[in-house]
């Protein structure tokens, strides 16, 4: 098959992301913090070492600081049901994905109120009045995509940080799309919370994900339970990571992203951006030299957009594209509205979603060529005209 759908989760892993996983379940499948024995002082012994390279990938400050979760959504929805209170509020931007959006609109019931600020492509000066506007005297907490992962446009988030530093306000950023592929300094740049998953570009399996906290507030843990310390008292432990990590933890998943942050550190996160970048422009390229093809975004290039590719065929319905691809030419891609409705209200595509395409550090040119001879004959393929589905 040719692959993709890079913004759901990147596909293949690294050789040795595969090899981390089996050798966790072959030699090292003790509980990690629950015996003194050999290999669950090994397992342990995996996962600090994979929070001590998280915590340098994201300038995170102590390895503590990273907490492991099954997933991005996970990790935002402790930031927000664990910072807010009724009678906060919290601003957005215009981009954000249902992990953000869906958590903050449950809250709604329980006092807590939210306002989208509206993100301007390539006009920085205008998203961040547009944040600016949204603040309010009650305004807790700020949550912004680094990438919106349908149209790949990236908010100015140092900026976004400086100016939740001058208010008092929390910062946290959705890296789903960026993690391992736009490099970022937490402490540098002040950003309190930063959430991502663990297996789109940092390479490792699904079922992990990251929250990197640098703040002295934290927010509370939505589970309680057996973390392997202090196991004397009944109250949840307050040090990190154990406020956040209990039960037992998904040691196959962790090693594999150990591995693959290795993965990415090796290579290098400027240089993957770049490569990928370039392939991204690409694509984007010959779409736009395809007949009644329509793209959403200008060309992305490395300080405005993350490598994500949204596009349409005429006013045919973009899950019908996606399944000519697939069924037709062995291509994957997702369609639709990608958990982002609020995105595509903003671009306008709520009606017919998109058609998403997502280059990886393994993608080939040739696969790209490919790519665009196929969409070039779906379109001769297509009838002129169609409904959109409601």
């Amino acid at each position: 098959m040719i692959y993709f759908d890079n913004g759901a989760t990147t596909f293949p892993k690294p050789p040795e992301v595969i090899y981390a996983v089996n050798s966790a379940m072959r030699d090292h499948g003790a509980n990690p913090g629950r015996g003194g024995h050999k290999m669950s002082l090994k397992a342990s012994e995996i996962i600090y070492g994979c929070r001590k390279k998280a915590a340098g990938l994201f300038g995170a400050g102590d390895p503590e600081n990273i907490i492991f979760t099954v997933n991005c959504t996970t990790a935002l929805n402790i930031v927000v049901k664990g910072l807010l209170k009724k009678g906060d509020h919290a601003v957005i931007s215009s981009l954000e994905h249902n992990a953000v959006a869906r958590p903050l609109e449950s809250m709604k019931q329980s006092g807590v109120s939210y306002s989208i600020a509206e993100v301007f492509e390539n006009d920085d000066e205008a998203t961040l009045q547009s944040f600016r506007n949204a603040i309010r005297g009650n305004t807790k907490l700020v949550i912004c995509t680094a990438a919106s992962n349908v149209f790949g446009v990236m908010p100015p988030i140092e900026r976004i940080a400086a100016l939740c530093r001058i208010y008092n306000i929390l910062f946290c950023v959705d890296a789903a799309q960026t993690a391992g592929v736009v490099p970022v300094n937490m402490k540098e740049s002040g950003i309190d919370f930063l959430c991502t998953a663990g297996h789109k570009g940092l390479y490792g399996p699904m079922g992990t994900g990251i929250l990197a906290i640098n703040s002295n507030t934290l927010p509370d843990s939505l589970i309680q339970g057996g973390t392997g310390s202090m196991s004397s008292s009944l109250e949840q432990p307050d040090a990190l990571p154990d406020k956040y990590e209990s039960g037992t933890p998904n040691l196959p998943g962790i090693a594999g992203l150990s591995a693959g942050i290795d993965f990415v550190r090796r290579r290098g996160e400027e240089r993957i951006f770049r490569d990928e970048t370039a392939k991204a422009r690409m694509l984007y390229n010959g779409l736009a030299s395809i007949k009644d093809v329509t793209l959403y975004t200008l060309p992305p290039q490395t300080d405005t957009h993350a490598p994500v590719i949204s596009f349409n065929i005429g006013e045919h319905d973009s899950e019908s594209v996606a399944e000519m691809l697939d069924r037709r030419f062995n291509i994957a891609v997702r369609a639709g509205l990608h958990c982002a409705p609020l995105a595509h209200k903003a671009y306008g595509t709520t009606g017919q979603g998109t058609v998403r395409a997502v280059v990886s550090a393994y993608t080939k040119p040739a696969q790209i060529e490919y790519f665009l001879n196929s969409v070039k004959k779906i379109t001769n393929l297509l009838p002129k005209k169609v409904a959109i589905k409601e």
